[in-house]
C-alpha cells in the first residue's frame, strides 16, 4: 500500500463523511489494510488529517504549476480553471468544500499546526491568482485576487450545504464578471 493511496482515500472519506465522522479505522477498512499497520505511520486521526491536508496542498500546488506552464490556455482560462475542476467533482458526486477551513473549525486553536497549513494553502491560492492577474496587468491585482478568492471560498462553502452545480456556475459567472470589470478598469473604460 502506497502512502499516497491511503491519503487519497482518506481525503475522499473526509469529503464524504466529514472530519468528525472519519476515523482511522474507516480509512483502514477503505484501503483494506489493518488499522494497526496504518497506526505505525499515523498514530491517530489528527496525524492522518494533517498528512492528508499536506498531501492535498501538494496536489493543488502541482495542479496550479501545471496550469501556469500550460501555454495552450489563456490567462483568463487559467484563472477560471478551478470552476471546471469543481464541475468535474460535482459530476462525480464529490462536494469537496474546503477541508482546510473545516479542519480549522475542528481544531480551533489558532496555534495548531493545521491552522498554519491552512494559512499556507490560502496564501498559495491567493498568490496563484495574484500572479495571473499581474500578468494580465489588471488594475489593483491584489484586491481583485482577494475578491476572486472570496468568491471561490463562498462557492466551496455552499457546495458543502447545497451539493449543487448551480452554485459552481453562479460563482464562475461572478468571477468572470469581476475579471471583466478589472480589465475594463485597467483599460480606462470605467473612468
Amino acid at each position: 500500500m502506497q502512502r499516497e493511496d491511503v491519503l487519497g482515500e482518506a481525503l475522499q472519506l473526509l469529503e464524504i463523511q466529514g472530519i468528525a465522522n472519519t476515523s482511522l479505522e474507516m480509512v483502514a477498512d477503505r484501503v483494506n489494510y489493518p488499522p494497526e499497520a496504518l497506526m505505525r505511520f499515523w498514530p491517530d486521526k489528527e496525524a492522518l488529517l494533517y498528512d492528508a491536508l499536506r498531501y492535498l496542498s501538494q496536489q493543488v500546488e502541482t495542479w496550479q504549476r501545471q496550469l501556469l506552464l500550460n501555454e495552450e490556455l489563456s490567462i483568463e482560462q487559467k484563472l477560471l480553471a478551478r470552476y471546471a475542476a469543481l464541475t468535474e467533482c460535482v459530476s462525480n458526486h464529490r462536494y469537496p468544500g474546503c477541508l482546510f477551513i473545516a479542519a480549522c473549525t475542528f481544531y480551533p486553536d489558532p496555534e495548531h499546526p493545521i491552522h498554519q497549513l491552512a494559512d499556507q494553502q490560502k496564501r498559495a491560492a491567493h498568490d496563484y491568482t495574484h500572479e495571473l492577474l499581474t500578468q494580465l496587468e489588471v488594475d489593483d491585482p491584489a484586491m481583485v485576487a482577494k475578491q476572486m478568492e472570496l468568491i471561490l471560498e463562498g462557492c466551496l462553502s455552499r457546495m458543502l450545504v447545497n451539493r449543487s452545480q448551480a452554485d459552481v456556475d453562479t460563482a464562475q459567472r461572478l468571477a468572470e464578471d469581476i475579471l471583466r470589470f478589472a480589465q475594463c478598469r485597467q483599460s480606462g473604460a470605467l473612468t
